[in-house]
């Protein structure tokens, strides 16, 4: 059984060989109110479980952080201020439906659908079919919305860390405004503020990016040049949070949320930040990133991301020949699932690797008696 936790509402389904076997369930979350809100959350899976053909064999979902979600336990929410203190949400669910319990967040959870099930499995397929011989095992995914998540997963296992922190993209830098944190210019909040910013429209509080974006090509009244410089300072900030996660992380990026729909606004600045290089103390260009980094939604280039630069070298002294690819690189594209449901899978795989490492240490300790 999986929930989808929002501040407004709550969303309950269930997952079954990844596909989803209940109609969403919508229930409002009472994020002030912490007794209704945990009632709430245990009558909508008591009520998904009535619908299942048998019992259920764990409850996973996402939920906001701060938390641990090893344990189960849940922090002080901005969204869900109900949320203080500590709230052992996992322990009750267990204690109620006597079924393991899984919780992490929707970034987390996001780039593992993508890296399982989704974008990263679709790549490889796709990759294979035009002739490359390098798949990828490392996905990065960010989520574009209210604010700025991530994800990451390499060979297959999600990276939460020691405290539940693992990817906290938003708490970066800035590169637009260093005393602010990343999410300040990627977000929707930072795509309404530029535009009020720059067109002096007192009105303009109720736009969401959407309209910003109908503004911009010219299909709803307003300041266009205002709305393009929101997109812009959007698709710059979001471009350099993303070559200091490929600094240290080498692997695809997936980009998911409702403001992927404004990708032909945002992702060419986007590049520009990437790609632009850095300089030595005497003023000499030195490129950002040790790798190329490819637009995945541009077909053109598909054919060059898949093959890089294959060819045979020598083995000194050998006369044996092997294959070198020596083109490094990346790619950035849109994910084809949606966000939603790539967390939905990201949080039933995890449930599944979970269930199966339990079962592996139970046969392990009996292996021992």
């Amino acid at each position: 059984m999986t929930l989808d936790a929002g501040g407004t509402n709550f969303i309950f389904s269930a997952i079954r060989g990844n596909q989803e076997v209940v109609s969403p369930l919508w229930k409002p979350s009472y994020p002030d109110d912490l007794d209704r809100c945990l009632d709430t959350v245990i009558q909508g899976f008591d009520e998904v479980m009535q619908l299942l053909p048998g019992p259920p064999s764990a409850i996973s979902f996402a939920f906001p952080g701060p938390a641990d979600y090893p344990g189960g336990i849940i922090g002080k929410l901005p969204n869900l201020k109900a949320f203080s203190g500590g709230v052992p949400l996992g322990p009750m669910l267990e204690d109620h439906f006597r079924i393991p319990v899984f919780i992490n967040n929707d970034g987390n959870l996001f780039a593992y659908g993508e890296a399982l099930a989704g974008f990263l499995p679709d790549l490889n397929r796709r990759l294979k079919e035009a002739g490359g011989i390098k798949p990828y095992t490392g996905l990065i995914g960010f989520t574009l919305g209210t604010g700025f998540g991530a994800g990451i997963v390499l060979e297959n296992r999600m990276l939460v860390g020691n405290s539940s922190c693992g990817a906290e993209i938003h708490n970066t830098l800035n590169a637009l405004n260093p005393a602010w944190n990343a999410e300040e210019s990627v977000s929707t909040r930072a795509i309404q503020r530029v535009y009020r910013r720059e067109s002096g429209e007192s009105g303009s509080t109720s736009l969401m990016p959407r309209d910003i974006y109908e503004i911009a090509h010219g299909l709803k009244a307003g300041n266009r040049e205002a709305a393009l410089l929101a997109f812009r300072e959007f698709g710059t900030g979001l471009g350099y949070s993303v070559a200091n996660t490929l600094a240290l992380i080498d692997g695809i990026v997936v980009l998911g949320g409702g403001i992927t729909s404004a990708w032909d606004l945002f992702a060419p600045h986007m590049f520009s930040a990437i790609k632009h290089p850095h300089e030595d103390p005497d003023g000499n260009q030195l490129p950002r990133l040790s790798y190329r980094v490819f637009n995945l939604e541009d077909n053109s280039l598909f054919k060059e991301f898949a093959t890089g630069n294959i060819r045979e070298i020598e083995v000194p002294g050998s006369g044996r020949k092997v294959v070198y690819d020596d083109l490094p690189r990346t790619g950035i594209g849109i994910s084809k699932l949606g966000a939603s449901r790539a967390i939905a899978l990201g949080a039933y795989a995890f449930a599944l690797q979970q269930l199966e490492e339990k079962n592996q240490g139970k046969r392990t300790k009996s292996d021992d008696v």
